[in-house]
């Protein structure tokens, strides 16, 4: 049996662990990932976020087409398999499996394939995809082993006609209708990308209204969208249970007595860290019964040389948050200022249209009785949107009315993802240079969806009195 020795061991390669590595690496460490699959970039990579970005690309191209009059003149429209487009987000995946693999390369990063597990705070025995057993001994270890789909003991997963976000992956032909039971940020995303593709969905919601952590206008715009594209949204349903039908389709039973019948059922309703199998045990940690660690603000967990960052600590589990939180969990090892508490994450929902938004909702300022005003943008009057064929949307800034401080940025559109990051660089700066007034005493290129700051700025300004 082989034993290593190394300064910092991560167990993960998705975008928190990939974040650790090459910070720790970059400052001096010796460094070791240990992945359990046989390629790295971890549940980002291959499940999640760049699969379902890439597909959900893919399907916003085929609207256009289809959508467009001018494509009218090459042809009529045209509808695509789900297989066929997963085969686009394929082509993504693996280009991104070659860039992270090269990273790690030309950092001096060692990676072992393998299942990786405790043998106390300091050694992980890892059992590689043959069987043979290593011991990796380390100063530190960092847990981002990310989090998977929930699954409820009465579900029956192994029935063909039932997925989770992770399964859906391998669907091998197109439902002509389809349940969505879960209506966070992947129920909604799939949504739009399923009935993109002209698939009949339901989506059943256990709450009152969609994502309602966003802005109320946002939220009902979502709604809006997603109804005006034939979805039909269930509020404050739950299910009793979910019975397969002779491998054909699947009947959603719900509490409230309804029944729904679909080819197939997309599960959608929480995740869970993946931390069973760690061998936690051996080192006195215990995971909360969704399979989260707790950590300080320090990404340090109960036992002083053990830190946990990614989906494995919970909120917000996001890829954006989990790179810097590996960062800072690596920076706070080698005792430098490449660290923080990630706290202020920009959301990014990748529904058709998408949404970003940053800081304080109107519900949350009214509530704390802040005397805030707004300014709004509709991307129907800006040049670059009617150019580019996307219409839908708003910019809507939040701001003090006597301070002028942006509080709060929701956008709501295509490039949405994008277009908060220039507010995000104004809500970050200090005291009075975090002012609305930027966005009027600044030139922006033209035509751009950036010029969207400055309408709503001005239209924010004249409001006030």
């Amino acid at each position: 049996m082989a034993v290593y020795n190394y300064d910092v061991v991560v167990l993960g390669s998705g975008p928190a662990g990939e974040g650790a590595a090459m910070n720790a690496a970059k400052h001096g460490r010796k460094v070791a990932v240990v992945e359990e699959r046989e390629m790295v970039g971890g549940n980002c990579t291959h499940l999640g976020t760049i699969p379902s970005k890439a597909l959900r690309y893919s399907v916003k191209q085929i609207i256009q087409f289809n959508t467009n009059p001018m494509f009218r003149k090459i042809g009529d429209p045209r509808w695509f398999s789900f297989p066929d487009v997963l085969r686009s987000a394929e082509k993504v995946m693996n280009k991104q499996v070659a860039s992270r693999t090269s990273y790690y390369a030309r950092n001096r990063v060692d990676v072992f394939f393998g299942k990786g597990s405790f043998a106390d705070e300091r050694t992980i025995e890892l059992v590689s995809p043959s069987g043979g057993l290593e011991k990796l001994i380390a100063r530190e270890v960092i847990i981002a082993t990310g989090s998977r789909p929930y699954r409820p003991a009465d579900v029956n997963f192994s029935h063909p006609r039932i997925y989770d976000s992770d399964t859906i992956l391998k669907l091998n032909h197109t439902p002509r209708t389809l349940i969505i039971y879960g209506a966070g940020v992947i129920g909604c995303e799939y949504a739009s990308i399923f009935c993109g593709l002209g698939v009949k969905v339901d989506l059943i919601d256990t709450r009152d209204r969609l994502l309602s952590f966003l802005d109320d206008e946002i939220s009902d715009a979502l709604s809006y969208h997603l109804r005006n594209n034939s979805v039909l949204i269930r509020h404050n349903e739950e299910y009793e249970k979910i019975e397969g039908t002779d491998k054909s389709g699947v009947v959603l039973h719900l509490k409230s007595g309804k029944k729904l019948k679909a080819d197939a059922l997309l599960w959608c309703n929480g995740r869970t860290g993946n931390t069973d199998g760690l061998g936690l045990e051996n080192i006195g940690l215990q995971a909360n019964g969704r399979g989260q660690l707790v950590v300080d603000e320090n990404y340090r967990t109960e036992m002083p040389n053990i830190y946990a960052v990614g989906d494995v600590i919970g909120w917000p589990s996001l890829a954006s948050a989990a790179f810097d939180q590996g960062r800072s969990a690596a920076g706070n090892i080698v005792s430098n200022d490449a660290w923080r508490f990630v706290d202020d994450v920009p959301t990014g929902i990748y529904t058709i249209p998408e949404i970003s938004s940053l800081g304080k909702t109107e519900r949350e300022l009214t509530e704390a009785q802040v005397p805030y005003e707004i300014g709004q943008a509709f991307f129907k009057n800006i040049a670059r949107a009617q150019i580019s064929g996307e219409p839908v949307g708003l910019l809507k800034i939040l701001f003090h009315r006597e301070t002028l401080e942006v509080l709060g940025i929701h956008c709501f559109g295509d490039q949405a993802a994008e277009i908060v990051h220039i507010g995000q660089a104004v809500m970050t700066q200090k005291d009075a240079a975090n002012s609305i007034q930027y966005f009027v005493n600044t030139t922006f290129n033209y035509p751009t969806m950036a010029e969207a700051y400055r309408i709503a700025a001005l239209d924010g300004l004249n409001r006030l009195f």
